[in-house]
């Protein structure tokens, strides 16, 4: 089967000293065809403005995706201040956009003429988007909403580098392995591999996640435990290891200039202004939705701690269970009560492996062929690139970024490269998705073997993958992701988590490295009876960060120190485990403060609502029931945000959402 690579990125020819040039040019080219198209038209089509307006925001996406990825993934100093000096020349371009009232009052005439049904999505939302960047304001109030988007834009990204840095600038070089002791030997020997990279004997400790969690799951010494947690929990704070990326200020500022802004368009705080783009309609509707969640799981998770205390008690006569022991305790208790450790389950899930059942579950699902693109201009050797086929006509491709290593963001996400569009000149641009991940790369002669969590993990980004890459929108705004509220934007990702619990499943995910073998019987029932261990703590964790974000972006004010003392309250209300008072974890919530979360992290649960009740269906119908793989693909994948996620659902569901199907499979209230 044929591909092509041409009309991707050539990351191996970016050149950080040329990169403002190059965006200055396109960006004043781009006002200036901007200026031609509104002054050689008095009436305006679809072909003469939207068209033309999509050729435009597609080159500019072209160019900039590429530097923002390799910014997360292969972050340099040359880099970074390439990044940093084009950030407010995009910001500015944005604002100057979202603010030209000649070009709204086209979008607005083009609005009364004959489109189609998805085509009056696209003028819906832009008309909403002029709205929202201040297209009516006066010119004073104009420059100030502009300056404002320009220095949030600046101040998420330095949250996000002080993150970065502040988790590089700590590691811990051990010469004893005892001190270890308890450590799984893959953790031993990445330690041990970290070590050597930088010329060290024994082992090397970072706060990467593939060395973090196995510390805070596994090691015996609790003081290294607390010191490493420690390390960790204050993060870009102003602790003094730590104070040169302290984020605090950041987050006042943030907070103060968000709400002047969303003052400024008449809304009465930022958490008003961010529904205006989500399906959830009022601040009350969100507090209570949360609310009603807390209220159905916190006595449940407050059990939950409870037991595991007094196993620890039992255990090691741990007076108190404290932040450093939670998840090393609570995988002895799950040894206990199921056998089973995600160590355990490793070796049954190499990376080739689970890729090849990944593909092989979404392939029967979906009705399409995954093959590897073999020759690519690549960012690392770790990556690969796949095209995704159907009816022997390529439809969308992916790089695949899965291991954690120096320079490279944290987490997991999905991105665009290439968004699906048909072009002025008739053709349609190939979907293509960044999907980046962090786990443990091979040791040794070792493939990298994953955790069940991981796979969760790789599910879940792929899921988003799907939604980017299935699409059939012709028009990018409303082609995958784009124009799909930021609260249902998980439903995909969170739908495909579920296969990964699934014993059919699972047989074409798992195959032990060494001899191939599926999960046995025996460990396939113990992971699927320990499924539901602590949910309800997971779920009120979840419940923590969505109040908090939801709740400081509704009620800060200015000159209030708010941030740690409702922090604390809403501790109070729903945590089963309070951190200790030196824990900064809003320091390094990226989500809200760096990403796009803010009054917005409530989606994730939101979501799960949907992607719960959604594979209910699955549930009922058999889970490669090929008929629903399809209504599912026809009524949400392919839909991207050509129609409100409310409706598609419905389609799809043949009713409103339940959220009993969310419960249900966390094993609350049954």
């Amino acid at each position: 089967m044929p591909n092509s690579t041409a009309d991707l990125p050539e990351f191996s020819k970016l050149d950080p000293g040329q990169i403002n040039a190059q965006l200055e040019s396109i960006l004043s080219e781009n006002l200036q065809r901007i200026d031609t198209i509104l002054l050689e038209n008095s009436q305006y089509s679809w072909d003469n403005l939207i068209a033309p307006m999509d050729t435009l925001n597609d080159r500019l996406a072209k160019f900039w995706s590429p530097v923002s990825h390799l910014n997360a993934v292969c972050n340099t100093d040359k880099l970074r201040e390439a990044y940093n000096q084009a950030q407010p020349k995009l910001s500015a371009y944005h604002s100057k956009l979202g603010q030209n009232h000649q070009l709204y009052l086209a979008y607005k005439q083009l609005a009364n003429t004959e489109l189609n049904s998805d085509q009056q999505k696209v003028i819906a939302n832009a008309l909403r988007d002029f709205e929202l960047s201040g297209v009516a304001l006066p010119t004073d109030k104009q420059q100030r909403f502009a300056a404002i988007k320009l220095r949030t834009n600046n101040l998420s990204t330095k949250f996000s580098e002080n993150v970065l840095d502040s988790t590089q600038a700590w590691h811990k070089h051990i010469t004893d392995q005892k001190e270890l002791a308890g450590l799984p030997k893959l953790a031993l020997a990445a330690a041990k591999q970290a070590a050597q990279a930088k010329d060290l004997d024994g082992y090397l400790l970072t706060l990467e996640f593939p060395s973090y969690l196995p510390i805070m799951s596994y090691c015996d010494n609790r003081e290294l435990r607390s010191e490493v947690y420690r390390a960790f929990a204050t993060r870009a704070s102003a602790t003094p290891a730590n104070q040169q990326w302290d984020n605090s200020p950041i987050i006042e500022e943030l907070l103060a200039l968000r709400l002047e802004m969303a003052n400024m368009l008449d809304f009465d705080s930022y958490a008003h202004f961010s529904l205006a783009t989500k399906m959830a309609n009022t601040p009350q509707e969100v507090l209570g939705f949360l609310n009603e969640l807390a209220d159905q799981s916190v006595n449940t998770a407050r059990f939950e701690f409870n037991t595991l205390s007094q196993f620890a008690l039992g255990l090691d006569e741990l007076d108190k269970l404290e932040a450093w022991d939670v998840g090393y305790y609570a995988e002895k208790l799950k040894k206990q009560q199921y056998a089973i450790s995600q160590e355990q389950l490793r070796p049954y899930f190499p990376i080739d492996k689970v890729l090849q059942g990944l593909f092989s579950i979404t392939s029967r699902l979906f009705n399409f062929e995954i093959s590897q693109i073999k020759q690519f201009d690549s960012w690392h050797q770790d990556v690969t690139l796949y095209q995704i086929s159907r009816d022997d006509q390529v439809i969308a491709r992916f790089y695949l970024d899965p291991f954690a290593r120096a320079n490279k963001r944290g987490g997991a996400w999905m991105d665009v490269c290439r968004t699906r569009r048909l072009t002025e000149e008739g053709e349609i641009q190939l979907p293509t998705a960044y999907l980046v991940c962090n786990f443990n790369p091979p040791v040794g002669s070792d493939p990298a073997l994953l955790t069940h969590d991981e796979l969760t993990t790789l599910f879940h980004e792929f899921g988003h993958g799907l939604h980017h890459m299935m699409t059939k929108m012709e028009y990018a705004d409303i082609s995958g992701i784009n124009g799909v509220p930021w609260d249902a934007v998980e439903l995909p990702s969170q739908f495909l988590e579920n296969w990964c619990w699934q014993p059919q499943a699972l047989t074409l995910i798992s195959g032990h490295y060494l001899n191939g073998e599926t999960l046995p019987a025996d460990m396939l029932e113990k992971l699927l009876a320990a499924r539901n261990f602590q949910s309800a703590m997971a779920l009120v964790r979840q419940l923590e960060f969505s109040l908090f974000d939801y709740r400081l972006h509704l009620e800060f004010q200015p000159g209030d120190s708010v941030v740690q003392p409702l922090l604390d309250e809403i501790r109070l209300q729903v945590a089963a485990v309070t951190p200790p008072a030196f824990n900064c974890f809003q320091n390094g919530f990226s989500h809200i403060f760096a990403g796009g979360y803010a009054a917005g992290y409530y989606s994730y649960k939101w979501a799960e609502v949907l992607s719960s009740d959604a594979f209910s269906l699955f549930e009922e119908k058999g889970i490669f029931h090929c008929e629903t793989g399809l209504l599912f693909l026809q009524h949400i994948l392919e839909k991207g945000g050509s129609e409100e996620p409310a409706k598609l659902f419905k389609d799809f569901r043949g009713r409103d959402p339940d959220s009993q199907a969310l419960l249900r499979h966390c094993g609350i209230g049954q």
